[in-house]
């Protein structure tokens, strides 16, 4: 139970990739981390891209980046909406400033593109968006996972496993 201690949030809208919010979600909580889930709505029953709901503990504007250890972004088509969110940006980037982990995987590099935290920093995503990435000033790189200093950055699915644990490594330091 090493991450007894930390909380972590994971930031959710409609067409969530399922697996990519529920994969690091479970595996956080069994190492005995506090996982919230923080939508537009508090109470607000998200559904992803293949029918599995989340529903939000807390709203973005109930949060604090002061108060979490660590924040989870998945992937799917939410990225696109979670980008336009301020509150979500905001929280990105005050994550960023005090170097908490920052889990992003597939398309969720598109809110650390809006946040504009990218510059320089080695990551990966799903190929899809490679170009957006490297636009931002990123320096994208091919494999499962990418950790440069507290940005935890994946692909898609089948790399979840390699992901949630470098994840929770980095929580745990």
């Amino acid at each position: 139970m090493r991450l007894q201690t930390k909380k972590v949030m994971a930031i959710v809208d409609e067409e969530f990739e399922d697996l990519e919010l529920w994969y690091p979600v479970m595996r956080l909580r069994e190492e005995g981390a506090t996982v919230h889930l923080i939508g537009n709505k508090k109470g607000k029953t998200y559904i992803g891209k293949y029918g599995v709901p989340a529903t939000s503990q807390y709203a973005y504007e109930d949060v604090k980046a002061e108060d979490y250890d660590g924040i989870l972004v998945p992937g799917g088509w939410a990225p696109d909406k979670l980008r336009r969110y301020e509150e979500v940006l905001n929280i990105v980037k005050e994550m960023d400033k005090n170097e908490k982990p920052i889990g992003q995987i597939c398309h969720a590099g598109w809110v650390l593109i809006s946040a504009k935290i990218l510059e320089g920093r080695q990551v990966t995503s799903t190929p899809g968006i490679r170009d957006d990435m490297e636009n931002a000033g990123a320096i994208w790189i091919d494999q499962a996972v990418v950790v440069d200093g507290h940005i935890i950055s994946s692909r898609r699915p089948p790399d979840l496993p390699p992901y949630a644990k470098a994840f929770a490594d980095a929580l745990a330091k």
